[in-house]
């Protein structure tokens, strides 16, 4: 029989046709038999990443990880689908439905004591504010937690089940790695959690990799917000975001903003900060030289510099903990703020370390 061949440009919508067919005939009953029957102790941190390494062929290497083809055979397709419903298997297990009030998004759960990634806009969700949230797991079990701190300007949020227990936890991947064209997956519980549906995945590829937001054709809709965005070796490199208008481009926060700039020991902390979308960044009024450190070489008149006293010749050090190792640094951490925030600088001033308060401002017209 001859071999049927794929032209590049139509594997990607027919690969995630049939894989969605594969994962309905090879796993609804399966669904339904484990269904509040997984023990999440026995779970332990997913094991799916290593093992998928592994097993991964030369081949289907290349392939995932968006190497040119010149044609796709329908072989490396059912070993793409193969390999998905086994990541899937285990990765289904770490993603959780949040209920924040009234208000419903997802969630992955990273460590066994329960910490858990989301979005912001999910984790501050709901009519009144509150700090209380629950998740559901995929076996159907509701626990109890709380949100802990949020990043939003980069959309960024974390959560904790305070339920004692532990948990199924997903391994955290490098998001300065993902390159444009791999595959990826994306799960969550679009329109809320729903026992009989189960979590629901989309396979895609990375349309674009910014410093802010990672791209793909992953479609998300409403209720996906904070859930995770896989590689193909089932680790978290991205937490979904923000839906495009066009249903092929969705955006993803990455992994790495986490941790960045300090950002885990803040949200632990339940630290909050930084501006919602739409809302103008601050202000500070300085200017400085592009190389070497953060040193003032011009303040800006009737600005929130001047007013709290900074002076030409003061290198800013430190920004709210965070280390500033130039200007360039300095402007970024100004930008991922919002007009009247307050923030805690560090200043060297002749060669004495100070710590100067100050809000940041609405930039003048």
């Amino acid at each position: 029989m001859r071999a049927v061949r794929i032209s590049p440009w139509k594997f990607g919508a027919l690969c995630r046709f049939l894989l969605v067919l594969g994962m309905l005939a090879a796993s609804e009953t399966a669904w339904t038999q484990s269904a509040f029957a997984t023990d999440a102790t026995d779970a332990g941190s997913s094991s799916a990443a290593t093992a998928a390494s592994k097993s991964v062929s030369k081949s289907l290497r290349g392939l995932l990880d968006g190497a040119p083809q010149s044609a796709v055979g329908v072989s490396d397709l059912r070993e793409m689908q193969v390999h998905v419903q086994g990541l899937v298997e285990q990765l289904k297990k770490c993603t959780v439905g949040v209920q924040v009030d009234r208000a419903w998004g997802s969630g992955v759960i990273i460590s066994k004591d329960g910490y858990v990634l989301t979005a912001a806009h999910v984790a501050e969700a709901g009519q009144y504010r509150t700090d209380k949230a629950k998740f559901r797991l995929a076996d159907g079990r509701e626990v109890n937690g709380k949100r802990l701190g949020l990043f939003r300007t980069l959309d960024a949020g974390l959560m904790k089940i305070t339920d004692p227990g532990e948990y199924p936890c997903a391994e955290l991947g490098d998001s300065t790695s993902v390159k444009e064209n791999k595959w990826c997956i994306a799960m969550g519980h679009p329109g809320g959690y729903q026992l009989d549906r189960g979590i629901v995945l989309r396979l895609g590829r990375v349309l674009k990799v910014g410093k802010d937001a990672i791209t793909t054709e992953c479609t998300l809709v409403g209720g996906d917000s904070g859930g995770p965005l896989f590689d193909m070796d089932g680790r978290v490199i991205g937490i979904n975001s923000r839906i495009s208008e066009n249903l092929t481009a969705n955006q993803h926060v990455p992994v790495n903003a986490y941790n960045d700039w300090g950002a885990w020991e803040r949200m632990v902390k339940g630290d909050m900060w930084g501006r919602l979308p739409g809302q103008e960044s601050g202000w500070l009024g300085v200017g400085g030289e592009a190389e070497g450190e953060a040193k003032i070489t011009s303040v800006k008149p009737k600005s929130p510099a001047e007013h709290y006293g900074l002076k030409v010749g003061d290198v800013i050090v430190a920004f709210d903990g965070w280390k500033i190792a130039d200007f360039e640094a300095l402007k970024q951490a100004v930008g991922y703020c919002h007009a009247n925030e307050s923030v805690m600088l560090q200043v060297r001033r002749s060669d004495k370390l100070e710590d100067l308060r100050v809000r940041l401002w609405k930039r003048p017209d």
